[in-house]
């Protein structure tokens, strides 16, 4: 025995969720069900129209000729023909405007999770893989396309032939009618308790999916890396894993559907021929015409077919409830960093702004028992160049990922030009700011594409200017299309310091008042850093920046270097004021060159 209490209108109760998609093309829903209307309606009178032929065509007795007769006959295979005129028609205009209605509905609904998930924090992104994500963009809103573009329409058009056949069979055959929902009724009862189970199943399907979506999206990613350990043969074991759990699970929700089939088309042909047995003694028994009889099956067949139909109507809505559930559970998220209700603005940023890090404390939401800063306490003056260093795992990069707001502060302020950060917008605190990270990300499209994704609204001579003080024309002109050349996917036609020239290029050109520089020069070669190095200290200018060194000698020549460790400060200092004192820095230095 099923024990899911729940009622039918709790089952699909997700599918309710995306009325607020549906209601903006109310005059298009207005008119696939005005057609559908119009096609039930010429269903419904077909076997009226059989009847008048049956029984004053090729049963008429009285009068006339074989010719008279045909005449009459041709007249009600016009009418018949005009019925089936209409239905076509009707069908076909229903068809294009749910299915219409079923796209728009799921482009819209794409659209909007998609949105909603680019405005997540990293925190979001910390227990939910992309390709999870973007299995619920694909699979699930093709599962609820075919619901709303099809399955509704076809659930709707089975409910209203249901209702007027039962009343075309209560007003020509009450007593057939009941016999049949009795029948019927045998049927409902199991298809109800098995397409509990269905949806069940459906979500779990879709979860395992989304499963092997999620580990191809992750290993497609970091091919050279699987390649290079030669991890090939494990990487196959375990998406084949993955893949088999959601076969299993597809196999059960399949079996599922199967067993409810089952149970509707035993259902129908009961109800079908236990009609026609009943009605063909009436007719034996002269309770009934030939031309009644024909229409009563007629519409017992609309009654069974329209039974079938909504059993497995019901099975695609059980379905969709689960997809939609899933991709609400993405509408739903709100992120951890979100916009103040009343937010402050900054005054344009002359020669830079002032930053300041006051008593900073921060875990990241994934792992709340291991602190990445403690008490931390860090100035940086307007137009000031300070170095961070450390050995890895101090907090460095933690510290730009707090700066552009990425995560809240756990303890303390930070504080850009005496404003606090959280009291800002965030698409006010990230124009202000511009990164290099250490990992450029390169999208798919071409070299200017990639450098005016700092400012689209940049003019392409704008990009190239940029795209000269990176140095990135010394290899464009050797590319097949130079600024047009198709790069990849990731850029991987283009070399790690190519790649690393073109985010420099990017961040130039975005021109804000805080630069932030995560180890920017770290896959050049020497000649290469030299002439970036030229071309980052004409982009520092006017403005702070605050870069990330592991090579010590990119930060001599910084305003302040701050040594790091453990998620503290531990030292600050001038280049030669921290040889002096011997300690860490000292200690790191001596490791890379002779002091």
């Amino acid at each position: 025995m099923n024990d899911d209490p729940k009622p039918a209108r709790k089952r699909l109760g997700p599918l309710r969720r995306l009325l607020p998609f549906v209601w903006p093309y109310g005059k298009k829903v207005g008119l696939a069900v005005l057609f559908l209307a119009l096609a039930a309606g010429a269903t419904l009178a077909f076997p009226y129209a059989v009847k008048l032929l049956v029984d004053g065509g090729l049963l008429a007795t009285d009068g006339g000729d074989i010719a008279e007769r045909l005449a009459v006959i041709r007249q009600h295979f016009l009418v018949l023909f005009a019925v089936a005129m209409a239905l076509g028609v009707f069908t076909a205009a229903r068809f294009f405007m749910m299915t219409w209605i079923g796209e728009r509905v799921t482009t819209d609904l794409r659209q909007a999770v998609y949105a909603h998930v680019l405005q997540q924090s990293p925190q979001f992104f910390e227990t939910l893989r992309t390709g999870e994500v973007l299995s619920r963009l694909t699979t699930d809103t093709t599962v609820i396309h075919t619901a709303v573009g099809s399955s509704i329409s076809m659930g709707l058009r089975s409910g209203v032939l249901l209702l007027g056949a039962l009343t075309m069979l209560i007003a020509t055959s009450p007593r057939l009618m009941l016999t049949v929902v009795g029948v019927v009724s045998l049927v409902v009862v199991p298809a109800i308790v098995i397409g509990r189970q269905v949806r069940k199943l459906s979500r779990a399907s879709q979860d395992r999916i989304a499963d092997t979506s999620g580990i191809a999206g992750e290993i497609l990613n970091a091919i050279p890396v699987v390649q290079s350990f030669t991890q090939e043969r494990t990487e196959v074991a375990r998406f084949s894993a993955a893949n088999e759990q959601a076969f299993k699970t597809s196999i059960k929700r399949t079996g599922m559907r199967a067993t409810l089939t089952a149970f509707v088309i035993v259902g129908v042909f009961a109800s079908l021929l236990w009609g026609l047995y009943d009605g063909v003694r009436a007719v034996l028994a002269g309770e009934m015409t030939a031309g009644q009889l024909s229409q009563t099956a007629l519409y017992i067949i609309l009654v069974a077919s329209s039974v079938a139909v909504l059993a497995e109507v019901w099975g695609d809505l059980l379905r969709a409830a689960g997809a939609t559930e899933r991709l609400m559970e993405l509408l739903d998220a709100r992120s951890a960093v979100a916009d103040p209700p009343a937010a402050e603005t900054l005054a344009p940023a002359v020669d830079g702004m002032r930053i300041e890090f006051d008593g900073v404390s921060f875990a990241y939401p994934s792992r709340p028992r291991s602190s990445v800063l403690h008490q931390l306490n860090l100035t940086v003056e307007p137009g000031a160049t300070v170095a961070v260093v450390g050995p890895s795992g101090a907090g460095k990069t933690t510290l730009f990922q707090l700066l552009q707001r990425f995560y809240d502060v756990d303890g303390g302020l930070i504080r850009i030009d005496g404003v606090d950060l959280r009291r800002l917008r965030l698409t006010d605190l990230r124009r202000r700011i511009a990164v290099v990270p250490q990992e450029p990300v390169i999208f798919s499209g071409s070299v200017l594409d990639n450098i005016r994704y700092g400012r689209s609204g940049a003019s392409v001579e704008e990009a190239k200017a940029a795209a000269r003080a990176a140095f990135v024309e010394d290899f464009v002109d050797m590319l097949p299309e130079g600024y047009d050349t198709f790069v990849g996917e990731r850029g991987l036609r283009l070399s790690g310091g190519q790649r690393q020239r073109v985010a420099i290029a990017r961040a130039i050109l975005k021109d804000a008042p805080l630069l932030l520089l995560d180890e920017a020069t770290s896959s050049l070669d020497a000649s290469s850093e030299r002439a970036v190095q030229a071309a980052l200290e004409i982009a520092m200018r006017n403005r702070t920046t605050i870069v990330i060194a592991h090579r010590l000698a990119t930060v001599q020549r910084a305003h302040r270097i701050y040594v790091m460790e453990h998620g503290a400060i531990v030292e600050s200092g001038t280049h030669a004021e921290l040889l002096r004192h011997e300690g860490l820095y000292a200690r790191l230095a001596a490791l890379q060159f002779s002091v």
